[in-house]
């Protein structure tokens, strides 16, 4: 048998090849999606947007919050940012606590919205 009667093997190159490569993908037309990110266009521009804000943002509710309540909020604010904790350990949050100058200076009392006193080992 010569070699110009034998099947083409599966893998010998197509009529859509170059010296025995595939064409080029990169070549064909490929529709892409739209870069929404780019300020061309004039849609991807935040200058109709209201600034974000960026310090405190208390979730809970809109209320007036006190001044050691927006200073406590603002030093955990920043702790959590200078340190990239977005979820500070209780032990952290007694740290910024104690870093703003407060003690334990009176005895315990029951808790907010707790009817029960609060249940601590004995002194000593």
């Amino acid at each position: 048998m010569s070699a110009n009667n034998s099947p083409a093997p599966e893998n010998a190159p197509s009529s859509g090849t170059v010296k025995g490569r595939p064409a080029e993908r990169r070549k064909r037309n490929i529709p892409v999606a739209l870069d929404r990110r780019g300020a061309t266009g004039g849609t991807g521009s935040r200058s109709h947007l209201p600034e974000r804000r960026r310090q405190v943002d208390p979730t809970t509710c809109e209320r007036d919050y006190t001044e050691d309540e927006i200073l406590f909020m603002k030093a955990m604010d920043q702790y959590k940012r200078d340190n990239r904790r977005p979820f500070p350990t209780w032990s952290e949050v007694l740290e910024v606590m104690l870093a703003l100058g407060y003690r334990r200076v009176a005895d315990p009392t029951a808790l907010p919205g707790n009817t029960r006193p609060i249940d601590l080992p004995p002194k000593g």
